[in-house]
Formats: structure tokens, C-alpha cells, sequence
């Protein structure tokens, strides 16, 4: 083959390849790449989005919880304004704060057994309340378990309960004071005999619900009665216990007013009484404050001990 030839061939060669290329067509661009930069920026931006939302959630519920107590509190005591306007003799919310004031200013003072302050007169009632409601536990819960556990006690119980259950806790303590020959012990006779019934009831009622396939599992490991009671019924009942417990320190709380009226002594009761007699009408309202929120915070307390002993 002649030179010529070669080099006709080679640039028809050239010029397919430019052709070719030319028809192609253009390649995308590639896409944009994110920079190292921007990642930390990204991160910051959504921890910044969650942290904001995490705070509008706990605001919200801070409000849910907050204002619809205050709201109520408002409406009491504008409800409590209006009466006061329209009757004579009842002091209005802005006495009874002031009265309050002064009487807390100094709550310990003590002139003498029938001059003493409010803070002396809570401490006495929450003493015999403490050892009324104390006695009724200790004898209350373990009876509870014995009549729940036991079908024969629980039928030799029942007509005692029922009974005796719904007498008036004022009506014991004629009994108190003829058996005692003294006040105090017959206002803390009379926390102990009205206290005892709900925590029986509800400790045996806790008990015999307990199942049968538990109690069938204790015949078959032959455990001692101690430990069924240890081991399966305590952990099994105490909800049921504790709510006796509370309904039992509100009845406790409750009678001790009505208890120190009539017996006289230091005591919430009877600093209520003696108010009357000199017709200072704040302290009685303030007297009915206290032992809302004292009665409102022993029950508190057991519902935290509840929780704290809580098997669930």
C-alpha cells in the first residue's frame, strides 16, 4: 500500500473520532457536594429545633398544671367575697389575710395552758392524731390479714364490723371519758375507734383477693404462714392497705376537731372553740384553712410512702 494511501485512511479515521465526539452528548455536571463544614452547622440547627420543642412541651405542661388550680382558688375566693359583702358579720378575704398574718407572725408564743399559739395548738393535735391513728395500725392491719385470710374470722368478724362501723366517732367518747377519767386519752380513744375500721376492711378485702393459683403454689412448697404472709399476701395487698391508711389518717384528722371541742385542752379543736366564745370569726376561718391543708398534706405524705413502698 502507497504512502498516500495510509495517510487518506488515517485522516478519514480523524475525522470519525471528531464526529463522533461531536454528536455525544454533553455529560451532566456532577452534583453538588455537601462540605464538611456543613454537617456540624445541620447538627447544631435540629439539637436547637428538639431543645426548643422539648421546652414549649414542658412550658405547656407547666400551665395545664398550674392554672387551672389557680383558676379554681380565684373563683372561691371571689365566691367567698361576695357572701362576705352580702353578709353581715362574716369577714371577707382581705381580714382573714391579715388576720392570718399577724396570727402567724409569731405561732409559738405561750402565755399560759389557755393562751397559746397556733403552732402549739397544731403540734398537740397532730400528737394525739399520731398516736390514735399509730395504735389503730398496729392492731388494724394485722386483723385485716387474719379476717381476709381466714373464712372462719372473717364470718365471726362481720357482724361486729358492720355493726359497729357506722356508729358516730362523737358517740365513743362518753366511753373514753368514763373509762379513762381523763380528756386527752379519750380524744385519742376516739382517733383510735374511728380510725381502726377502714384499715381492717381494706386490708382484708386486699387479701382475699389475692389468686388462688398464688396460694396454691404455697401448698405445693408447704411455706410456713409467715412467709405467705411476707412473701405473697403483703406485697400483693399493700395497695389496698395504703388506701385504708388514707382513709384512715383523713378520718383521724377529722374527728380530733370535733373531739377537742368537746374535751378542751391545747388542740386545733379547742383553739376553734375558745375563738368562737370571743366571737373572732378570722380565726375560725383560718382554723378551717389549716386543717384543710394539714389534713391535705398527711394525706400527700402517705401517697408519697405509698409509692415509695409500691411493688409494682
Amino acid at each position: 500500500m502507497s504512502v498516500i494511501s495510509l495517510q487518506r485512511k488515517n485522516l478519514e479515521t480523524d475525522m470519525n473520532h471528531e464526529t463522533s465526539a461531536a454528536t455525544q452528548p454533553a455529560k451532566a455536571a456532577p452534583a453538588a457536594v455537601t462540605t464538611v463544614a456543613e454537617v456540624p452547622a445541620k447538627a447544631t440547627n435540629s439539637a436547637i429545633s428538639d431543645r426548643a420543642a422539648k421546652n414549649r412541651q414542658l412550658i405547656s405542661a407547666f400551665f395545664q398544671w398550674l392554672l387551672p388550680p389557680l383558676f379554681g382558688l380565684m373563683l372561691f375566693t371571689a365566691i367567698w367575697a361576695l357572701i362576705s359583702y352580702q353578709s353581715e358579720g362574716l369577714p371577707g378575704p382581705i381580714p382573714t389575710w391579715h388576720a392570718a398574718v399577724e396570727l402567724f407572725s409569731d405561732p409559738f408564743y405561750n402565755n399560759g395552758p389557755n393562751d397559746m399559739g397556733i403552732g402549739w395548738n397544731i403540734l398537740n393535735s397532730l400528737e394525739r392524731v399520731g398516736l390514735g391513728f399509730g395504735m389503730a395500725a398496729v392492731l388494724g392491719i394485722p386483723l385485716g390479714f387474719i379476717i381476709g385470710r381466714f373464712a372462719f374470722a372473717s364470718r365471726m368478724a362481720a357482724p361486729i364490723i358492720g355493726m359497729l362501723r357506722p356508729v358516730s366517732p362523737l358517740a365513743w367518747l362518753p366511753i373514753g371519758l368514763l373509762v379513762f377519767k381523763a380528756a386527752d386519752p379519750a380524744a385519742i380513744w376516739v382517733i383510735f375507734i374511728s380510725a381502726i375500721w377502714p384499715m381492717i376492711i381494706n386490708t382484708a378485702v386486699g387479701v382475699s383477693k389475692v389468686p388462688e393459683d398464688y396460694m396454691n403454689v404455697a401448698r405445693v412448697l408447704k411455706l410456713s404462714e409467715w412467709k405467705i404472709a411476707t412473701r405473697i399476701l403483703f406485697p400483693f395487698v399493700l395497695p389496698y392497705m395504703m388506701t385504708g391508711v388514707r382513709l384512715s389518717i383523713g378520718v383521724a384528722w377529722l374527728v380530733i376537731v370535733a373531739a377537742e371541742m368537746l374535751t378542751g385542752g391545747i388542740g386545733i379543736g379547742f383553739w376553734v372553740w375558745d375563738e368562737w366564745n370571743n366571737l373572732n370569726v378570722e380565726h375560725i376561718i383560718i382554723a378551717i384553712f389549716v386543717v384543710g391543708i394539714v389534713g391535705l398534706l398527711l394525706e400527700q405524705m402517705l401517697i408519697m410512702i405509698a409509692r415509695r413502698f409500691s411493688y409494682e
